[in-house]
């Protein structure tokens, strides 16, 4: 879809490690911007600000287009904790588009205060997609080439950075191919969470999105728009992917792909004791032949354990669900699944 204990730990090291730093950076409200050259200043710094510095953003030529006039989905993202009205949002057909305006505000200089952010879904916590009187790019509306897959014995997809990622699945569906590596939501871009991180269930075995990238095509704060990967401009690659979007804005990108299952085995097994939930769960991590999807979570009720009792309990035995309260307790819940065939039992699978 095993390896020594020593090279399990290596990898899990790895990623703790890069989950770490991410959500380091990622409680920094104060943060750079990649098109400035300052630091984001706070709110109240920049509100008896004008907005006569986004004007000379009428002068570039694109085949895109600007929007000055109801921008308000643009102050806001998942985490509303922060709502950052910018000047303008910049609605893009090409990464040329991007690297026009970028180019633009970074030959204005710095006296311009002009701020910058790429947004996608709109799924940050902390403002990352928000640009404080600024300009936000929405990500979605970048074209590009279509998305392109590439079968072989190391298959890969080429898809654009404002692609969401359930619409790559449906792409790569088509060839019997799939991502390695998934966010539980899926109507994310792939700029967006390849610019975090893009942790879920598989990370303990593929690691997380950012690990199974092959190549970028990145826009610098300066504007030019740069190709990168592990062997060519290996410094770019590697601060963009995690990076929060300070080191460059992902226009495409070229992600490893693995033959897509036919069927999955999926079970959510739930827990009073957190010493059990967590040893299970590392036991199963670190077992050679275990699933392919190992997540735990916290579940806080005040009523039935789920809203929805038919995803933990079976739907032939709705007495036992209607028997289960958990009277606002804290619970835990491991998901698991298994990918397989079905020309081949699971319990084949398990003995391999």
């Amino acid at each position: 879809m095993g390896s020594p204990p020593s090279a399990f730990l290596k990898q899990n090291n790895t990623i703790f490690l890069r989950f770490l730093m991410i959500l380091l950076f990622g409680s920094i409200p104060d943060k750079a911007n990649v098109c400035s050259n300052r630091s984001l200043a706070s709110p109240s710094v920049l509100l008896g600000q004008s907005s006569s510095h986004i004007l000379p953003l009428h002068t570039i030529k694109l085949d895109g287009n600007f929007h000055f006039d109801s921008i308000d989905s643009a102050a806001k993202d998942f985490g509303n904790r922060y709502h950052f009205l910018p000047s303008a949002v910049l609605y893009p057909k090409s990464a040329l588009d991007i690297s026009a305006t970028i180019k633009h505000i970074f030959d204005m200089g710095t006296s311009s205060q002009l701020t910058l952010a790429a947004r996608g879904s709109g799924h940050s916590l902390q403002g990352q997609a928000q640009a404080h009187q600024g300009l936000v790019i929405n990500m979605k509306s970048l074209q590009g080439p279509e998305t392109q897959v590439h079968t072989g014995e190391m298959p890969y997809v080429d898809v654009s950075g404002g692609k969401l990622w359930i619409d790559l699945l449906h792409e790569t569906l088509k060839y019997e191919l799939a991502p390695k590596s998934w966010t539980d939501y899926l109507h994310l871009s792939v700029g967006g969470t390849l610019s975090n991180a893009g942790i879920s269930g598989q990370a303990f075995r593929h690691g997380p999105q950012i690990d199974n990238v092959y190549q970028l095509e990145v826009v610098t704060g300066k504007g030019d728009v740069v190709t990168c990967s592990k062997k060519q401009n290996t410094d770019l690659f590697y601060g963009v992917l995690g990076g929060l979007g300070q080191f460059g804005i992902i226009t495409r990108a070229r992600i490893s792909l693995e033959p897509a299952p036919k069927m999955v085995k999926w079970i959510r097994v739930l827990y009073s004791d957190f010493s059990k939930f967590s040893n299970d769960q590392e036991s199963l991590i670190s077992s050679k032949n275990s699933f392919d999807y190992i997540e735990g979570l916290v579940i806080i009720n005040k009523t039935r354990i789920l809203d929805n009792w038919k995803a933990a309990f079976d739907p032939r035995h709705p007495l036992q669900a209607s028997q289960f309260v958990s009277d606002g307790r804290t619970l835990y819940c491991l998901e698991i699944a298994k990918y397989f065939n079905p020309e081949q039992s699971l319990r084949a699978y398990f003995q391999d």
